[in-house]
């Protein structure tokens, strides 16, 4: 299995000045990583000082979405060879914001795996269920329908670039993450379904992460999960003695 892989996804908080300094008291905070694999996914905007930021350490760069066209006339959006010329090796992809908030489809989600994939690009995979899908019993079956539609038209050669993150849609922002049982059956869930779209040896590769509420005094808890390889880490990344509390518990 790969390293654990911890992420911070800092939305859409922070100015170019104000995501230099944080990165640059994240790196300072890491001088030596090893063990662990850490990706700082600023805005759009602070992605260049970031980079320059970062420049040289063992963090690495990530976008938070991406379009699945290479160029044209899209208002608005980010090309994913832009991205990789920013210094992105990461991108996040179908984050439950952007299902929820921007409608953004499971044949969209698809596009932008594929445009992903093609720019060289790891995409971190989001899935995750409603609070009234959980209610219903229906985590599994809404899970797996992500990951078919997102897998889908994905070659052999792309999937051991591909990260999977599991976020509960009723535990993003809430404060309310998901119990380590809740996380274990999830994942291993995933794993399973992994296991059967990609193959006994791919599907076991591929690196489950947990996002949802993540936090200092619960990133032990949830990384001693079944299947947890990580961590999509939100609000507490914003803080670089709280994510760095988060990232220790993962440095071998």
């Amino acid at each position: 299995m790969k390293p654990p892989l911890i992420v911070g996804n800092w939305k859409m908080h922070g100015t170019q000045t104000e995501a230099f300094a944080l990165a640059r008291h994240i790196r300072r905070g890491l001088k030596a990583i090893k063990g662990v694999e850490v990706v700082l996914a600023p805005p759009f905007t602070a992605l260049a000082p970031v980079s320059q930021a970062i420049k040289g350490s063992g963090l690495r760069l990530g976008g938070q979405n991406v379009h699945w066209q290479t160029e044209g006339a899209f208002t608005g959006e980010i090309s994913p060879k832009m991205l990789q010329e920013l210094g992105c090796r990461f991108v996040i992809v179908g984050h439950s914001e952007r299902r929820r908030l921007f409608k953004e489809s499971d044949q969209l989600i698809a596009n932008k795996m594929l445009a992903s994939l093609r720019a060289g690009l790891r995409p971190i995979l989001c899935v995750g269920e409603t609070l009234e899908e959980r209610r219903k019993g229906t985590m599994p079956r809404v899970i797996t329908r992500q990951l078919r539609a997102a897998l889908k038209g994905v070659r052999k050669s792309g999937i051991e670039k591909i990260e999977i993150a599991y976020e509960p849609v009723w535990a993003i922002g809430t404060g309310h993450n998901a119990t380590p049982d809740q996380v274990s059956h999830a994942h291993c869930w995933i794993r399973k379904v992994l296991k059967e779209l990609l193959g006994e040896k791919r599907g076991k590769r591929c690196r489950i992460l947990y996002g949802g509420s993540v936090r200092p005094d619960n990133a032990a808890e949830l990384g001693r999960a079944l299947e947890v390889n990580g961590l999509l880490v939100g609000g507490a990344s914003l803080r670089a003695r709280d994510f760095l509390n988060i990232v220790h518990y993962f440095l071998a």
